[in-house]
């Protein structure tokens, strides 16, 4: 069986806006998010693109489509509330006890062993998830296939309610500054982009995505004013399509700000967003950027390992 595992709402929220040519949300293959709580609840709201676990006539909750599960890349289960993996072990028991908790988990073990990865259950459920992400819910039950082709999706989240990165595009939408919190945007694309706030702190590094790029002279800059904007809001780092440029100083900076190493900051950074490609003399730059800060290198970036 390919077991359970906690899912954090950040987590969540990054699987939901992945993004390549397309959004990932409009492949049949990407994404079961499932809702274990009641009707009534369901219909009220629920988590973009969430289906209800069916229930059969006797009111027993009935495990979706075994061949799906088994070629999904996510399985994710949410109930109310729940902050562990424990549950009852019938749903009698779990009315005697009046209890929230557990209903996503006792749902998931029972479809971990028709799926090939771990079937995720959402930590804090739907009560914390819809908190911090408020602008994902919705009442909508169905979903046409060019309506998730057509999705757009928010820039990924680095730093939960902190720290996101994204697209020349994303930043230039004023509704995703408003419902991400953002006070601050640093752009790593040659192209200057709108001020999106009067108030708003704009930091703007003109680079081009290329291996004679300098982006490592700017690295200490950018740091400096990621560290400063933070303790007013939230601030977004993005280039034109938020997989190289972006991803490398958002690197540096998890490197300089979080003592990451280069291979700690790379796989958080990779994590977070999928497709994200720095090219080879911005991973020479961070390797430098790694010796700086450390004394020495740390991370072997030799090919194939970057």
């Amino acid at each position: 069986m390919a077991g359970m595992m906690l899912c954090e709402p950040t987590e969540l929220y990054n699987i939901l806006n992945q993004h390549r040519r397309f959004p990932r949300l409009s492949e049949p293959n990407y994404l079961i998010l499932l809702d274990a709580r009641t009707l009534h609840e369901y219909n009220e709201s629920h988590i973009i693109t969430a289906r209800r676990i069916e229930q059969s006539p006797t009111g027993e909750y009935l495990v979706p489509d075994p061949e799906e599960l088994a070629c999904v890349r996510y399985c994710v289960v949410y109930d109310c509330m729940s902050s562990s993996l424990d549950f009852y072990d019938s749903e009698e028991e779990e009315k005697e006890k009046d209890a929230e908790e557990g209903t996503a988990a006792r749902h998931a073990s029972s479809l971990q062993q028709f799926s090939r990865h771990p079937v995720l259950v959402l930590r804090g459920g739907y009560k914390r998830f819809s908190a911090c992400y408020h602008f994902l819910r919705t009442q909508k039950i169905l979903w046409m296939p060019q309506e998730l082709d057509n999705f757009q999706p928010y820039p990924v989240e680095i730093l939960p309610g902190k720290l996101y990165m994204g697209n020349f595009k994303q930043a230039c939408d004023q509704q995703i500054q408003k419902d991400l919190k953002i006070k601050a945007q640093v752009n790593i694309s040659e192209q200057p982009a709108m001020l999106w706030a009067e108030e708003g702190k704009y930091l703007h590094i003109s680079v081009p995505d290329s291996l004679e790029a300098d982006l490592f002279s700017s690295f200490s800059t950018i740091c400096h004013f990621i560290d400063t904007q933070l303790d007013l809001g939230a601030v977004l780092v993005f280039s034109s399509l938020g997989i190289s440029r972006s991803s490398t100083v958002t690197m540096a900076y998890l490197m300089h700000s979080f003592q990451f190493s280069l291979k700690k900051a790379w796989n958080h950074v990779l994590k977070c967003k999928t497709n994200v490609r720095p090219h080879r003399g911005f991973v020479k730059q961070l390797s430098d950027w790694e010796a700086q800060i450390y004394g020495t290198t740390i991370t072997d970036v030799s090919e194939p390992n970057y």
